[in-house]
């Protein structure tokens, strides 16, 4: 049986991103980078002014010097004008810096009469300048591979007069869940049956991530009919996530199935609690295909998407970070795992603090669904309330 890390890395070393492509930046927002972006335009890119008032020499700034206003700068074109020693230029925020002035004071630190001001307050040189470039120049980088864009590298990309940016393509992933006993929401409920929670909430997950071209499949409990959904899916879908069906069982068909498609699983069963019945499948040919198999049970399946499939969908979307994110919080009660597996306990994290909610079960779902973190346990062991401890937002 695997560990959590040797399968992990197994299924992330056979990961690549797809193609990319060229896209506007009102879309691009939650994508990743698939190319370099450098600064063309340094910003600020003139020096200008950060306040509005007064452009003057320093030297003539002096607490109570009177200085005539001879022309005003507002934001916008540049009027190229000029301020002679013992004068001054009105100016207002982002305008351009006359020559000869190498101050701005705001207009609360002076008086105003007859086209002059009168200093309130001393002036230094520099004070209240932009310079140019100094927030970015000219051939800094801005974006590189694999990098998340957020509002801010969007706007510091429409900064420098780009309408458009190289990202890595979306794949395109198929949620299926296998067992008679599943009925979709939404249709009556016979005795013995379950409505299908499992591929709802993958859908959701996926969405999560910015993955929103999926779809919903299921499948019964014959090895005839899940080889052939599997193969109508392999021929669209970029990767299919399996729910159920992975195990050893009389109707435990995707195995079988797999390998009746020349696609033997890589991997099968991780020292993990919940979720042991993980299973992975690369295929190269004749199209680039990732599958992977999770238990029938929502919690298992939700644990062990966090641990494998989360971070594998990251770099194939062309991530360069996708590891799992983490936090240091107190714990507030005291926790024990008597099994012999690493338990991923459920519970809620919040004031820097961790509480493990409701049943810690494989089938327990409400207790998930009022959590909104993990905390990972080592076999045999306990940690007391109070303790520090990692845990694992999602």
């Amino acid at each position: 049986m695997l560990t959590e890390t040797e399968a992990r890395d197994h299924v992330l070393s056979r990961i690549t991103p797809g193609g990319s492509e060229d896209i506007s930046l009102s879309t691009c927002l939650g994508r990743h980078a698939a190319a370099h972006v450098l600064a063309s335009i340094s910003l600020p890119g003139f020096d200008n002014s950060q306040v509005d008032g007064y452009a003057l020499r320093a030297q003539d700034g002096t607490k109570g010097a009177r200085l005539k206003v001879n022309a005003e700068q507002p934001a916008g074109a540049d009027l190229h004008l000029a301020v002679p020693p013992g004068e001054a230029v009105r100016i207002f925020t982002g305008a351009p810096i006359p020559q000869g002035a190498d101050a701005v004071i705001m207009q609360e630190d002076v008086s105003t009469s007859d086209g002059a001001v009168v200093i309130n307050e001393a002036v230094v040189p520099g004070e209240n300048i932009r310079r140019t470039g100094r927030d970015l120049c000219r051939g800094q980088k801005l974006l590189r591979p694999g990098q998340r864009i957020t509002p801010g590298i969007i706007g510091v990309l429409a900064s420098q007069g780009l309408s458009t940016v190289y990202v890595y393509c979306l794949p395109r992933v198929a949620v299926l869940s296998t067992g008679d006993e599943l009925v979709a929401p939404g249709q009556p409920l016979q005795p013995g049956q379950l409505y299908n929670s499992n591929g709802p909430m993958l859908i959701g997950l996926l969405a999560s991530l910015g993955l929103t071209d999926t779809a919903i499949h299921h499948c019964p409990d014959s090895l005839e009919a899940t080889t052939h959904i599997i193969d109508n899916l392999a021929q669209s879908f970029d990767a299919i996530i399996v729910s159920g069906g992975v195990s050893v069982g009389d109707h435990d068909h995707i195995k079988p199935a797999l390998k009746a498609l020349g696609m033997p699983p890589e991997l099968w069963r991780v020292k993990v609690k919940p979720g042991k019945p993980f299973l992975f499948v690369h295929r190269t040919e004749p199209r680039p295909l990732y599958v992977f198999g999770l238990p029938g049970n929502p919690v298992s399946a939700f644990v062990t998407y966090q641990l494998f499939v989360r971070g594998a969908l990251l770099k194939l979307m062309g991530a360069a970070e996708h590891a799992l994110p983490s936090v240091e919080a107190e714990l507030a009660e005291t926790m024990e795992n008597d099994g012999d597996r690493p338990h991923y306990f459920r519970g809620l994290l919040g004031g820097g603090r961790f509480k493990p909610l409701g049943v810690q079960a494989s089938h327990a779902l409400f207790g998930l669904s009022q959590s909104n973190a993990m905390l990972r346990l080592e076999p045999f062991s306990s940690i007391k309330a109070g303790t520090r401890v990692t845990v694992y937002p999602f």
